[in-house]
């Protein structure tokens, strides 16, 4: 049995005590804190240990007494993969030695016996001090704490910050106690910060009613850069089912020429490691891969675990689906909806472990032929435990690989997503649109556990929801809801040029869009300019320039007396980058409001000068005080301010 007198309970962060690894990216720090006690009356001390898994020491931080037994302190973390962190406890008795002699000094009570007892603590101090001048400063001390007539110069010494610093550098631990593990998970930066444009390549051609090519997806590209893009994300480009093929607007029959829904994977043209024969072949894929990362643009790949009736996996592995009774297939479905060119994989099969390992096996394919990022299509609807083997093994492997999950589902069900690996999740951003809704939502993702697991990353649209907000919306929204995005969270995308190009007529009633390119091809004016576009590309590329903007959970709601005004400041974690972002939420008419500076996050007083800049407008205004008016237009319906004090 192994003695103890430290207890350590409540550290934070971690998440389902300990099961699941927090997370963080490069660069970035962990605030730690802790409860820590001790029996009696004795001085405790504490410290993080922590260490990257490829090191086998431990490193140590102290932490800081905050006050009623809580314990602060930080560590960065510098590199990919996995770090493990512990609290540590200990009674430090040389410091409690000085502390109570302190105390008896001030009393005016003789200190000669709690001096000689100093020698022994001085002793052990001798044994782990390398630097010579504090073995001479040490020698020093014995030699007066041991002789009376430097009993004066003794106890000034006891009380001197020099033997405070040497005794705390160096403590003993006695008796110390030892937390379990806990864990995080450190992504490259991109994990953090990305921008991502979604389009579909067979709607890329410049020719009306012609099937769209890799190669002609190479032609967009410069596109995509010039507007600030970083991830180009690709729905499906497997071959498409013929078996039950979906025709236009989702009818359940399929005429000539209908290419059908991308998502439903397979036909006698291969599964999801082959390519549909009309986008081009793998070569002219890696070329494409290769030239976006040329631009700095990273192809996102859906992977997509379902299958067409016709995907070779039916009659290659037909355990790995779920047959009924009668000897009929079980077909996708989510009552009353049915999805009769999709089967659903069947994860309960005897065969679970073949199926497990070609999932892994396929997204190795796609890896060694250049692609890092995937966008996981509905990955609510397989196991969790399954996400958390995938995820884990492809890490270890590829550690530069990240997973986006696309789960528009229940908020616990998209939590444990980010707990079991996923590096970035799609969000209910997409239908936030009142000001207390965006502070409501935005808080619980920044301030609540949430943004220890769960990264957000904000679509206004995607090619499945075509928000009621944005259908037949003007202008104004479209940059308003954009600017939300780009500036709440450091993660965002867009489907174009749908958007961009303000394309919303919908489905009567529903959100979904009219004529869905989910079942067509479409064909679209690519090197159309308009002032949504321009403004797109100047605020990603402020973005870029911007490390306030990098980030997402560094945020404070500032109070501004408009309902219709959302205001907020953000900031990088040196605060060498400020920004204050004030966004219209009324897309008609012009709006006006006080806005309250943030005066002590900020580090400033009343009266002292802040100068903040536009980045759109390249506006500046000097604010000497606390509040400051604001109006907005529907022309230019958001500040971008960076500030300077």
């Amino acid at each position: 049995m192994n003695q103890k007198r430290v207890v350590i309970e409540n550290i934070s962060p971690q998440i389902n005590s300990g099961e699941f690894s927090i997370k963080r990216v490069v660069g970035e720090v962990v605030e730690v804190s802790a409860t820590v006690l001790g029996d009696g009356h004795d001085v405790i001390a504490a410290s993080i240990l922590y260490k990257h898994e490829r090191e086998k020491k431990w490193r140590e931080s102290r932490l800081v007494d905050a006050g009623n037994d809580e314990w602060n302190g930080s560590f960065y973390v510098e590199k990919q993969g996995v770090y493990e962190y512990k609290i540590e406890g200990w009674v430090d008795y040389a410091l409690n030695w000085r502390h109570g002699t302190i105390r008896k000094i001030d009393d005016n009570q003789h200190v000669a016996s709690e001096l000689l007892e100093g020698v022994e603590y001085l002793d052990n101090l001798l044994n782990v001090v390398s630097i010579e001048s504090e073995k001479q400063y040490i020698l020093k001390l014995q030699y007066i704490f041991k002789n009376t007539d430097c009993y004066n110069e003794a106890i000034e010494e006891v009380k001197s910050e020099h033997l405070y610093n040497l005794l705390f550098k160096n403590p003993e631990k006695k008796l110390a106690n030892n937390s379990k593990i806990l864990t995080i998970y450190v992504d490259r930066l991109k994990a953090r910060f990305s921008t991502w444009y979604e389009f579909f390549p067979r709607s890329s051609s410049l020719k009306e009613g012609v099937h769209g090519t890799f190669k002609d997806c190479e032609k967009l590209l410069p596109r995509v850069s010039q507007m600030g893009f970083d991830t180009l994300y690709f729905p499906p480009i497997h071959p498409i089912g013929e078996v039950n093929r979906k025709g236009k607007n989702n009818t359940t029959t399929a005429y000539e020429g209908d290419v059908g829904s991308c998502w439903g994977i397979g036909s006698k043209d291969g599964g999801h490691t082959s390519i549909h024969p009309q986008l081009g072949s793998i070569d002219d894929f890696k070329s494409l891969v290769w030239k976006a990362k040329e631009m700095g643009i990273e192809v996102a790949m859906d992977y997509a675990l379902q299958a067409a009736p016709d995907h070779p996996w039916v009659t290659e592995h037909p355990k790995w689906f779920k047959w009924r009774p009668d000897g009929t297939v079980q077909y996708a479905e989510n009552p009353p909806k049915k999805y009769q060119d999709i089967l659903p994989i069947y994860f309960e099969t005897v065969e679970y472990e073949a199926l497990w390992n070609q999932c892994l096996e396929d997204l190795y394919y796609w890896i060694e032929c250049g692609i890092n990022i995937f966008r996981v299509d509905n990955p609510h609807t397989k196991p969790y435990y399954f996400w958390n083997w995938i995820i884990t093994n492809i890490k270890k492997k590829y550690p530069d690989v990240l997973f986006l999950a696309e789960a528009f589902t229940k908020p616990k069900v998209m939590h444990q997503l980010g707990k079991q690996g996923f590096t970035q999740s799609y969000t209910y951003f997409t239908w936030r649109n009142t000001k207390h809704e965006l502070i409501e939502y935005v808080e619980d993702l920044t301030k609540t556990d949430q943004k220890e697991f769960m990264r957000p990353n904000f679509w206004p649209n995607t090619p499945d929801i075509n928000p009621f907000h944005l259908q037949g919306a003007n202008e104004a929204k479209h940059i308003q809801r954009y600017v939300l995005a780009a500036t709440l969270s450091s993660n965002i995308g867009i489907y174009g040029p749908v958007f961009e190009q303000m394309i919303s007529e919908p489905i009567p009633g529903k959100e979904e869009y009219l004529n869905s390119e989910k079942f067509q091809i479409c064909n679209y004016n690519w090197f159309k300019e308009n002032k949504l576009i321009h403004l797109i590309s100047q605020i990603n590329n402020i973005r870029n320039k911007h490390e306030a903007l990098q980030q997402t959970n560094n945020i404070k709601f500032v109070d501004i007396n408009n309902d219709n005004l959302l205001a907020f400041y953000k900031w990088n974690d040196d605060k060498t980058s400020e920004m204050l972002i004030v966004i219209s939420l009324d897309e008609y008419y012009m709006q006006q409001g006080w806005l309250k500076l943030p005066l002590y996050e900020l580090g400033v007083w009343q009266g002292h000068q802040i100068k903040v800049t536009d980045l759109i407008t390249h506006s500046t205004y000097d604010w000497y005080d606390e509040y400051n008016f604001i109006e907005l237009h529907p022309a230019m319906p958001f500040h971008i301010f960076i500030i300077n004090k």
